[in-house]
């Protein structure tokens, strides 16, 4: 199998826009249609097609429960709406009290949608239609390619059909297709469970521990403990203490990745704490307040870590300097392992590259170079 393809498969997950949830969305409806192996998918010219009502009956499905819980779970950034909100929102408020997601989902599958909800469900069916063929369909893939459609390509369009009953058959029937390439199809086919999740460790491991409990606990507290990350905050003051020292002293320093002198810095973490929850002295260096806003959780580039090396050795002298015992443990764990202590700098260096290098190419995560 390409392994280029789960190369790409990492970078959108990681890098395509993330304005809204479309995205996750429609990788994962594309996955669940391939991990049920439905029959209505047809492999035409290496390329494999799906039919669009499939993909709407779970985005569906998905959206629902958020639009339907106590809780304000954001799906968009700033105080847009989704496309669909609206439509969506009336479903869910018919269904309250009728049984909610179980008792919408058994009509659409079986029972026929009530007369009464028709032109709502209509409504949300065309409204879905035109935002995943507009917007994750479209853009999704801009990461590794310049075109657009690069991966889901929209096929057949939506007929205008009689409604004589309104069910996941009707569409599947009047929703037109779409298509992905042979090779992304085959990795969805094979590790796709452990992308979306439903295979993943943390799920498994949560479904035996409620079982074990004799399903006295649920799923979403045991993952809640699951997830847990013994680090959950920045933690920079050591290093800020001595940047600030070194300000008061010298009137100015340098920013770690312009190399330009400043009299005003902000703690960056090379590797972004959102990636790597690494408050380390080492991953800890000043950099000009607009050049770390710029970098955000971007990953520096081997050859911009290069280019500064000399900087970066500077500040990790200060710091072995004022902070060693700390240091050196931290600086041994994360980049020098079984390497010679004496040669740390070159190996510690060398090895920054590397892990950048590994979070871009194997990762996908966003580049970042001046």
């Amino acid at each position: 199998m390409n392994k280029e393809i789960f190369s790409n498969i990492s970078k959108i997950i990681e890098r395509d826009s993330k304005s809204t949830t479309y995205k996750f969305a429609l990788l994962r409806g594309t996955i669940d249609v391939i991990q049920e192996n439905s029959p209505f998918i047809e492999f035409k010219d290496n390329r494999v097609h799906f039919p669009m009502g499939l993909l709407i009956e779970k985005w569906m499905v998905y959206y629902y429960p958020i639009f339907e819980s106590n809780w304000k779970i954001p799906q968009i950034n700033g105080s847009s709406k989704l496309a669909f909100e609206n439509a969506l929102s009336d479903l869910v408020a018919f269904y309250k009290g009728k049984g909610g997601l179980s008792a919408f989902y058994a009509d659409l599958k079986r029972n026929g949608i009530p007369e009464e909800m028709t032109p709502t469900l209509i409504g949300l069916a065309n409204q879905l239609y035109s935002t995943i063929r507009r917007m994750p369909m479209y853009y999704i893939g801009r990461s590794i390619s310049s075109e657009y459609h690069s991966i889901f390509r929209p096929e057949l369009k939506r007929k205008s059909a009689t409604i004589e009953k309104l069910d996941s058959n009707f569409l599947v029937l009047n929703y037109g297709t779409f298509s992905i390439p042979k090779d992304y199809f085959d990795a969805f086919e094979i590790l796709g469970s452990f992308i979306s999740g439903q295979d993943s460790i943390f799920l498994k491991w949560a479904e035996f521990s409620k079982n074990a409990s004799k399903k006295i606990l649920s799923i979403e507290n045991i993952l809640g403990n699951l997830v847990q990350s013994p680090v959950t905050e920045r933690d920079s003051e050591n290093s800020k203490e001595l940047f600030n020292k070194l300000l008061k002293e010298k009137g100015e320093t340098d920013c770690v990745w312009t190399g330009k002198k400043t009299n005003k810095i902000e703690v960056d973490h090379v590797i972004p704490f959102a990636i790597w929850k690494n408050n380390d002295l080492w991953n800890l260096l000043p950099a000009l307040p607009s050049i770390n806003n710029l970098k955000r959780d971007k990953i520096p580039t081997p050859r911009l870590i290069e280019s500064q090396k000399g900087v970066i050795l500077h500040y990790w002298e200060l710091l072995d300097e004022n902070y060693h015992s700390r240091f050196q443990k931290e600086i041994k764990i994360s980049l020098l392992g079984n390497e010679d202590v004496k040669r740390w700098k070159q190996i510690a260096i060398h090895q920054m590259k590397e892990s950048c290098n590994f979070l871009i190419e194997k990762r996908g995560f966003d580049p970042w170079e001046l």
